[in-house]
Order: C-alpha cells, then sequence, then structure tokens
C-alpha cells in the first residue's frame, strides 16, 4: 500500500502515466529555460495530447483607460452562441510567464459548454517583457470594459463571474479584491483553482513538494523573480492576497477555492480560504486528492478522474450563481 501524500506523492494512475512519459523523454526543468523555450514547451506538450472540442471563437481587442489595449478571446457555446449569455472573465495560470489562449483552448471551451456562459480570455502581457501590475490592470480593464459594454457582445452584464487558476488565481483575487475597493463591476462568484496566494514560500506543502511533481519551488522562484523582482512589492495585497486585511476582503463574492494534494501552492490557498471565512465571505475549499498542480491546464490529464469531478465541481459552482440556480437536494 502507498503512503500518503504527507510522506510522498501520490497520483492516480493517469497523472502517473502522464509523469513517466515527461521523465522518458527528458529534457532541463523550466526555469533553466529561455520564457520563449518554456512558451513553446508548454504549446507542444498541450498539442501533443489535444482533443477538437465544439465552440464559438472569437479573438477582439479592447481599449481600457486603465490598461491600454487588451487582447481577449470570447469563447461561446455552439448551440448558444447568438444569445445573451452570462460572462466568466478567465484569467489563465503559466507562472504569468506561460500560458496562452491556445495553450488553454480545451480548459476554456469546456467551462463556456458546461457553464453555457461566455468566457473571455485574457491574453494578458506575461512576464518577464512586462510586470506587475501591468496583468492585474488588463485583466480589471477587461472586466470594467466588458461590463460597461455588454451589448457590443452580447452579454449578460449583470451575472459576471471571475476564474484564474495558479497565477492567474492570483491575478483574479487581485482583480476582485481591486473591484471591491473601486467600486467596480459587481461580481456573482469569483473561482480561484489551486492559486498563488503569497510570496513567501515557507509553508509545509512548499517543503513536502519542493521538487514536485510537476511544479517544483526552483519554478516558482523563477516565476516570482519575473513577475515581480522587487521583493519589497510582493508583499502587496494585489502581489499576495493572503496580506490583504479582513476589511479588504469583505466585500466579496461568493468564492470557491480548488486545491490539489500533491502541490506547493496547497497550502497558501488553503489559508486564504480560511481567511475569506474569516472575512464572512461565502466560500468553499474543496482539496482535490491523487493529482498535482495544473490538472485543468494540462491536455495529458483530461482523463484522470480527479481532473473530471474538479470541473464537475467548478462549472456546478459558476452556473449555480451566474443562472441563480438552487442545487438539487
Amino acid at each position: 500500500m502507498k503512503e500518503p501524500s504527507s510522506k510522498k506523492p501520490y497520483l492516480d494512475k493517469v497523472t502517473e502515466t502522464f509523469n513517466e512519459e515527461l521523465e522518458v523523454k527528458g529534457g532541463k526543468p523550466l526555469y533553466e529555460m529561455t520564457p520563449e523555450e518554456a512558451r513553446e514547451f508548454l504549446l507542444d506538450l498541450q498539442y501533443k495530447y489535444h482533443q477538437s472540442i465544439e465552440a464559438d471563437l472569437q479573438d477582439i481587442e479592447i481599449f481600457s483607460e486603465i490598461a491600454g489595449t487588451i487582447s481577449l478571446r470570447l469563447v461561446r457555446p455552439e448551440k448558444h452562441k447568438d444569445e445573451k449569455l452570462p460572462l466568466i472573465i478567465y484569467s489563465h495560470g503559466g507562472g504569468w510567464i506561460l500560458g496562452d489562449a491556445d495553450a488553454f483552448d480545451m480548459t476554456i471551451k469546456t467551462i463556456a459548454n458546461h457553464t453555457k456562459s461566455v468566457v473571455a480570455f485574457v491574453n494578458y502581457s506575461r512576464s518577464p517583457e512586462s510586470q506587475y501590475p501591468t496583468a492585474i490592470n488588463q485583466i480589471y480593464g477587461a472586466l470594467k470594459y466588458l461590463s460597461e459594454n455588454p451589448d457590443e457582445y452580447n452579454i449578460d452584464s449583470d451575472h459576471i463571474a471571475l476564474v484564474g487558476d495558479s497565477a492567474g488565481g492570483n491575478m483574479a483575487a487581485a482583480a476582485a479584491i481591486k473591484s471591491s475597493k473601486e467600486g467596480g463591476p459587481e461580481l456573482k462568484c469569483l473561482a480561484l483553482i489551486y492559486p498563488v496566494t503569497d510570496a513567501e514560500m515557507k509553508t509545509e506543502s512548499y517543503d513536502l513538494f519542493k521538487d514536485g511533481p510537476w511544479l517544483t519551488k526552483k519554478a516558482m522562484e523563477w516565476f516570482w523573480d519575473a513577475y515581480i523582482p522587487d521583493k519589497h512589492k510582493r508583499k502587496e495585497i494585489y502581489a499576495s492576497p493572503l496580506k490583504a486585511d479582513i476589511e479588504d476582503l469583505e466585500n466579496l463574492p461568493p468564492t470557491l477555492i480548488i486545491t490539489d494534494e500533491n502541490d506547493v501552492l496547497r497550502d497558501e490557498g488553503e489559508a486564504f480560504a480560511r481567511k475569506l471565512i474569516e472575512a464572512d465571505v461565502e466560500t468553499v475549499c474543496v482539496r482535490i486528492n491523487n493529482i498535482h498542480h495544473d490538472f485543468l491546464l494540462l491536455n495529458g490529464l483530461r482523463e484522470s478522474r480527479a481532473t473530471k469531478t474538479a470541473y464537475k465541481v467548478i462549472c456546478k459552482f459558476l452556473k449555480h450563481h451566474l443562472y441563480n440556480e438552487n442545487f438539487k437536494r
């Protein structure tokens, strides 16, 4: 019998096979690559496992007084592409360095189809070419622009959610705090998937999983150095939402936080959930076992039961709040 992940990572068969195939392929770790090499690595890996999912896509550019020109990909369910639908602003992960709409193709199409919503994927300016807080301003700028111009894109501006994974979860939390403090658009809900919430990297899960699986402490150090080289700025609440005061959080919308068992980011995500509860924010925190970081993104982990379960939890939460649906008992 395998030991629990408190002593050793315990991964399901799909995840084990995925990691074994990566080990056979070999190659240097992300933090030894250039940003361009790392981006190509992720895209190549995603294309290897990519499957076609039907959806309507529209690539647009908008102009925000907050952030200038912002690139977005709007994703709608093909069967409902002519309907006015709720809006989900998606803030993507990838350590502020990696990821784009093509890498997240299957993720955002799945969410759009299963929530019957428009997903606006923000192609924010990545690090190190751009640095904090540029990407946060672009995400918040996209939220404000689309909420103020809903008819242009057939969006129901009364039903908006903000979703982010990993570093994108960090910025989704920051944008939600910014919106609540600055009188921005009202959000129906917020979903943070294995989010980065603190730059300190001193939790028990960092000690347990500093060498992985998948995400390592050295990779996180590389990500932070690219995004915010000035370590003093990392203490700001928009950089480390866990540093926010209770008063900064108390007006946030109902929030779902998903963490995973074998992840350096696990403990800080769960700590942020506890802080939201302390701020009296309606909060649900779910830990997904037997898998590691980035399972929502990685096409190679789509067939994992853990991934499928997480999608169900996330999409039901979003649809419940975006459509005011009551849960069936």
